[in-house]
């Protein structure tokens, strides 16, 4: 039955379909689906030799190439729990020399717990497998439930990586060193703590903290300057964009624009000494999800502008300027549910709809 299962699954994600055309401020963007049949994509990352990887959510990491798909093998299990599962991947600047692929999932933890983890593999020269698998980074979670997880992983500039972790809706664990909840965490690639994070010499902190106060942060990227930004659901009316600094607290649940479901008030306002600011904060809430910083290559009038996926309103926003502010959005019959936003090696911007199941890309017309 899995074989059948599988055979299946490599027909219906094989090829690509017809283009159409998207309207946008740089002008009509062809629009292409790249791969379908994808059952909640949640991620994707780029591989040398026009080969990619796409994760969904349920477990299973699929290695693309020439239209065709296939799983790979060697995933560490995963505990798809409400919106927990397989989550981000990240392909490192090294990889044709190391073959690494890191992972970021939720794991089941003793006493029923759920949290988040990130591992690492080496890919197979074929694309078939991931072998020397090891969790690098468990995190210390309070809470049980199958809600906010973050989380993405980024590569900073000095090789060391950034992963987002939501506060397991524990609200008010965002404020509390002892816990990994609501934080931003910054390891080595072997999981060990780099010397200068802000709390690695803190009693009774957690060492690899350093940013705290998010809610779910589901999306990150680096700016040309090397500067990490993420975007964050916040309640209702809250969601945030964020430049992460060394050792900021972004206020959740203390701070936050927007209201609780109920229309309660949040905490003690937006603002107080020594909690930091969005960038930006959307009002009604877009429920963003991936978030990609563009570098220009095909769209110069885009260089630098903010991409990032709307899983409330099925579409890409698009922000630039200083201060931030959204600009345009872009939206066809392709953008439902938009998890990831990815620029491609060669300037194409790829979006992940897991309203649709599908990969597409926009390149110019």
């Amino acid at each position: 039955m899995r074989l059948i299962a599988t055979i299946v699954l490599a027909i219906a994600l094989a090829g690509t379909a017809a283009a159409r055309m998207l309207s946008t401020t740089a002008g009509q963007l062809r629009v292409t689906r790249m791969l379908d049949g994808l059952e909640v994509p949640w991620a994707i990352a780029f591989l040398p030799g026009n080969a990619y990887l796409v994760t969904e959510r349920e477990g299973r990491l699929l290695l693309v190439r020439d239209g065709r798909a296939r799983r790979v093998g060697g995933v560490p299990k995963v505990a798809a729990v409400g919106q927990g599962g397989l989550l981000d991947v990240m392909v490192p600047r090294d990889f044709a020399r190391s073959r690494e692929v890191f992972l970021t999932f939720s794991r089941r933890r003793p006493g029923g717990r759920v949290g988040t983890a990130v591992a690492v593999g080496r890919l197979s020269g074929d694309g078939g497998q991931l072998a020397d698998v090891r969790i690098i980074f468990e995190a210390e979670h309070v809470g049980r439930g199958g809600r906010h997880f973050g989380s993405r992983i980024v590569e900073a500039r000095d090789g060391t990586l950034f992963v987002t972790l939501g506060e397991r809706a524990a609200a008010g664990e965002a404020q509390n060193l002892a816990n990994h909840n609501g934080t931003v965490i910054r390891i080595h690639r072997d999981g060990s703590v780099p010397g200068d994070n802000p709390f690695a010499n803190m009693p009774g902190a957690r060492p690899e903290i350093w940013s705290l106060g998010h809610r779910n942060p589901q999306g990150a990227a680096l700016d040309a300057k090397g500067n990490l930004w993420i975007s964050e659901h916040g309640a209702m009316g809250g969601d945030e964009i964020n430049l992460i600094r060394r050792g900021a607290n972004y206020g959740w649940p203390v701070i936050a624009y927007g209201r609780h479901y109920s229309g309660a008030k949040i905490g003690e306002g937006t603002a107080k000494p020594g909690m930091e600011q969005p960038e930006f904060y959307w009002d009604p809430s877009i429920a963003p999800s991936g978030m990609m910083i563009y570098s220009g290559r095909l769209w110069p009038q885009w260089q630098g502008s903010f991409f990032v996926g709307s899983l409330k309103f099925d579409m890409i926003s698009r922000l630039a300027g200083r201060p931030l502010r959204e600009v345009e959005r872009i939206a066809g019959p392709e953008t439902l549910r938009i998890r990831d936003v990815a620029e491609a090696p060669d300037g194409s911007i790829w979006f992940l709809s897991e309203g649709n199941g599908a990969v597409y890309r926009l390149t110019p017309r």
